[in-house]
């Protein structure tokens, strides 16, 4: 089972576009819970959450979040963030066979431009990261957020591709 945490702030339709995607996870077994770690949302961010049976955590800790987690597995993604056709299969493939971290591939239609490839690196989860939780767990620090959990992790690329959250935005 996967666990799906993201972090958010002010982002209300991101969050609703990510999720409606995650309901084929939930449909097959795969996502067994989704957190969502707020940072002071003033929109309705909360509400999104709720209608959509998540947990949705205020004032939180990354350890204790970590602990709360249904799931032997996380999926570490930003809101916006869209998984394409096929990721169900090829994450329950993935996490069946292997103990090792993975990330989507990028969208073939959604890519910046050479100039911002060269100029920036891409953030530690535009491509999401599959993580086991005790992996987390053993990395988490008090204060961390789920972007430093990804930062510098060698994972597996996966042949799922996901849309990153920046093309919401445009």
């Amino acid at each position: 089972m996967l666990t799906v945490l993201m972090e958010c702030r002010d982002q209300e339709s991101e969050l609703a576009q990510t999720l409606s995607v995650l309901v084929a996870g939930a449909v097959e077994g795969l996502v067994s819970d989704v957190g969502v770690l707020d940072h002071n949302s003033q929109d309705a961010s909360l509400r999104v959450a709720d209608s959509a049976g998540c947990r949705f955590h205020q004032d939180w800790n990354i350890e204790d979040v970590l602990r709360a987690a249904r799931g032997e597995w996380l999926l570490l993604i930003e809101p916006g963030a869209r998984p394409q056709i096929g990721w169900v299969e090829e994450v329950a493939e993935h996490i069946a066979l292997t103990r090792h971290p993975a990330r989507f591939s990028p969208s073939r239609n959604y890519r910046p431009s050479l100039m911002k490839r060269f100029i920036r690196p891409p953030p530690p989860l535009e491509h999401g990261l599959i993580v086991p939780k005790v992996h987390a767990q053993a990395q988490a620090r008090s204060g961390m957020g789920l972007a430093d959990l990804a930062r510098g992790q060698k994972a597996h690329r996966l042949i799922s591709e996901i849309v990153p959250a920046w093309a919401m935005r445009g």
